[in-house]
């Protein structure tokens, strides 16, 4: 499995009511909540985001709140993997869930730019800035995580 797209890039601590603010929280519309992704910190994200990007972000990415809704918009905006120094454990835990691959890599998190383009293996945990050139190592999920995120998420696996 792959992804390859350019990079949106955002800071420490980006917290689930940055990445989908608690006022659209009343609707279970997946197309809604992508339209109100990263509004509060980026108003222009849901016009440059295209399908298959990619979102960087350095320390403790989706800490806050454990809605889902916080991966769902993500996931829902196109963002094709979300790479970062490190993730808040529940956003961790509800990107598998409902299928929105990510990958800890905080060599490639401090080094690519926003605007590059990256390419990621998930198999080999390899991210490659096809802008620059570098290559970084992740910790590739194990194959039965794959799955999971091949099939859309945890409900669509078991079926």
């Amino acid at each position: 499995m792959q992804a390859k797209g350019k990079v949106h890039k955002f800071g420490d601590n980006v917290d689930t009511d940055v990445i989908i603010p608690a006022r659209y929280l009343n609707t279970a519309s997946h197309k809604e909540l992508a339209a109100h992704c990263m509004e509060d910190i980026d108003k222009e994200f849901v016009n440059k985001v295209q399908d298959g990007d990619i979102m960087v972000a350095a320390k403790n990415f989706g800490c806050g709140s454990s809605r889902e809704h916080a991966p769902i918009a993500i996931k829902a905006s196109g963002i094709g993997c979300v790479i970062a120094t490190s993730f808040a454990r529940i956003f961790y835990r509800n990107a598998i869930n409902i299928g929105l691959p990510i990958i800890e890599c905080p060599e490639a998190a401090e080094a690519i730019s926003d605007g590059d383009i990256v390419a990621i293996d998930f198999d080999t945990g390899v991210i490659t800035d096809e802008t620059t050139g570098e290559e970084f190592r992740g910790e590739p999920f194990p194959e039965f995580i794959q799955n999971i995120i091949k099939k859309g998420g945890l409900i669509n696996s078991i079926k």
